[in-house]
């Protein structure tokens, strides 16, 4: 192979974390799958945590945020927001990889997050609230991109059903008396929804609290 690259190796280490999960992924590993030394990799990445980093910040450099614009901060935020999760639904390894590192490392999850916290500002919220603001937001965008695909990370398409089928008949198993709601809703509650809807209706139940919040300052 050609001259090895950071990319290349942050590449490989997200495709294996998409396929068998963060364990699986190793300095050693990816050398042995890339063709070179673990000293080659060194180069780059000086341990995991580093190649962590590493696959967080190529994770979300992917999503180019739109500079500020003239429009309401309102729409500007739904497109932040929408656009951090479409780049994130793209690896199901995701979630777990910018929870395993220190996001202030992170280059380019920290220009997403002064964009939030900017448009917060814009937004008419005090820095300390524009800081919880942004901290929420941000991570409800990880926990939406999340959720359609955490249960297939590591698992091969039969293994993922086979767990939605179990936590489904646990949910419906429960004493109707007791759990009358889990039960009746046990299949969309695992099973998943459309994803559009789910999308959808995640972001305007965030943007709604951040709306209404700030209407209430005006």
């Amino acid at each position: 192979m050609g001259k090895l690259t950071a990319e290349a190796i942050v590449e490989r280490a997200l495709e294996i974390g998409d396929a068998e999960g963060l364990d699986a992924v190793t300095i050693r590993r990816l050398a042995t799958e890339l063709g070179v030394t673990p000293m080659a990799l060194y180069w780059h990445f000086k341990n995991k945590e580093q190649l962590l980093v590493g696959m967080a910040d190529h994770l979300i450099a992917s999503f180019a945020a739109k500079p500020a614009d003239e429009r309401p901060w309102q729409a500007q935020l739904r497109d932040l927001v929408e656009g951090l999760i479409r780049t994130l639904r793209t690896h199901p390894c995701a979630k777990n990889v910018i929870e395993q590192v220190d996001q202030a490392s992170v280059s380019s999850f920290l220009s997403v997050w002064d964009q939030a916290l900017g448009l917060a500002r814009a937004a008419g919220f005090s820095p300390e609230e524009s800081c919880l603001i942004s901290k929420y937001l941000l991570q409800s965008a990880i926990a939406i991109a999340d959720a359609p695909v955490h249960l297939r990370a590591g698992r091969s398409e039969e293994e993922a059903e086979e767990v939605v089928r179990i936590k489904r008949l646990g949910l419906q198993s429960l004493p109707v008396d007791r759990y009358p709601h889990l039960v009746e809703m046990a299949g969309p509650m695992v099973e998943g929804m459309d994803p559009d809807f789910y999308d959808s209706f995640g972001v305007d139940l965030v943007l709604s609290g951040i709306e209404a919040l700030a209407r209430s300052r005006a």
